[in-house]
């Protein structure tokens, strides 16, 4: 499994969210705490970033529609979206975060 360097620690906003690629792949990093998750930034109800969404309590909600999805499982937790999204695996070295797109989910 390859991880890639996508940012520091600190470009994630504390309880926020930042979109990044990997390989072309659009993936949303969601800091909680000292946690960092990342999900595919694409909604599966709209085709919309969920990077520009809200995050809080561990979802991440979708700006357009509302749709909130799970952060660990990217299981939808709000309606309108039914479908999960996917969720990938992140390691962090140091200061720098890097993420897998092997998919956790």
């Amino acid at each position: 499994m390859s991880f890639e360097k996508v940012c520091k620690v600190e470009d994630v906003p504390d309880e926020g969210v930042i979109g990044v690629e990997v390989d072309g792949t659009p993936v949303a990093l969601v800091r909680e705490g000292s946690e960092v998750y990342a999900v595919h930034d694409v909604c599966s109800h709209a085709e919309v970033r969920l990077s520009e969404g809200e995050v809080y309590d561990g979802t991440l909600e979708c700006w357009l529609h509302g749709s909130c999805f799970d952060i660990r499982t990217g299981k939808p937790t709000g309606p309108p979206a039914t479908k999960p999204v996917p969720t990938y695996r992140v390691k962090i070295e140091g200061d720098d975060v890097y993420v897998s797109l092997s998919k956790e989910s």
